[in-house]
């Protein structure tokens, strides 16, 4: 019997005709974009299967896009992996992933959840737009090889370490000529600098106020303790305490996301196999990274 973690896609992931697969295969997964668009007020669907790019990419409709998406790919591993179900100890989500790992540990309901993510999306954008800002991904150097980096490049502007996610891949978040500096500084250092495609600093204090707006929207659903543990990225540990949980989620906002701490936290655990549910490899690469010859079957569409 193996030990088994979910793990959920957060933001990046997504893409244009993500989830049409899905649809056209499980019907349980197309009735819950049915269900979205009645909480989002339009056809996600539509969008997630014909872009616009550019809208897809907008926060306040990536998140609620990748949430609907993960928990639609459940439908998959029911039916390709029904074994996994049954020794599943720990689920975990990269940033925005761990609301769909909540709603898959019924820590709240589909439809409570998506109204929480839309208002986060929603929080989000309007904080980048309000600075201009960024992510750079610092490839190929060590956490603290990045701290100098960061120290270098910031002067008077905000640049956080705002992503821990394997070795050799900690991700920078702050002001535009703060990131354009830590691009330069990454080459000097030996690194390579990939930007992000994101609509700002995420995981940094420019996410002001988007924290006091989501704990507002997380107050107005009920929070329930889940049924498996969920691993937060804010600690890296595992959580089954509901004001614990709200708590955490707020401060995620504005927190490092420190994935690579919870794979090793779940592994540690006991865990000895992961399935990454939902759009994209992103999180199977990053295991890879974290230990090559842990089992990791992407489910997806």
């Amino acid at each position: 019997m193996m030990t088994t973690a979910l793990l959920f896609p957060g933001q990046g992931a997504q893409t244009v005709g993500m989830g049409a697969a899905l649809r056209a295969n499980y019907p349980a997964a197309a009735e819950l974009y049915d269900r979205a668009a009645e909480v989002l007020g339009y056809d996600l669907a539509a969008v997630c299967e014909h872009g616009p790019e550019e809208k897809l990419n907008a926060t306040d409709v990536s998140q609620p896009s990748l949430y609907v998406s993960g928990y639609a790919a459940l439908e998959k591993l029911k039916a390709e992996h029904p074994e996994a179900l049954e020794d599943v100890s720990h689920v975990a989500g990269l940033s925005l992933g761990e609301y769909t790992a909540l709603a898959f540990a019924e820590a709240f309901d589909f439809e409570d959840g998506l109204r929480v993510v839309q208002a986060r999306g929603r929080a989000m954008q309007a904080a980048a737009e309000a600075t201009p800002s960024g992510m750079v991904s610092a490839l190929m150097l060590d956490r603290d090889a990045v701290q100098g980096v960061r120290d270098a490049a910031a002067g008077d502007d905000v640049l956080e370490l705002a992503n821990f996610l394997c070795p050799g891949n900690t991700v920078l978040s702050g002001e535009t000529a703060a990131v354009a500096r830590a691009i330069e500084e990454i080459e000097k250092a030996g690194g390579r600098p990939i930007p992000l495609s994101v609509a700002g600093a995420f995981h940094t204090s420019l996410m002001k106020p988007a924290d006091e707006q989501l704990a507002a929207a997380l107050d107005a659903v009920e929070i329930r303790p889940p049924k498996v543990p969920v691993v937060s990225n804010v600690d890296a540990s595992p959580h089954t305490d509901p004001a614990e949980i709200r708590d955490l989620l707020v401060r995620q906002v504005l927190a490092p996301v420190r994935w690579e701490d919870s794979i090793r936290a779940m592994m540690a655990a006991g865990v000895d196999r992961f399935f990454e549910v939902g759009t994209g490899r992103v999180l199977t690469g990053l295991l890879k990274r974290i230990d090559r010859k842990m089992p990791c079957t992407a489910v997806g569409d």
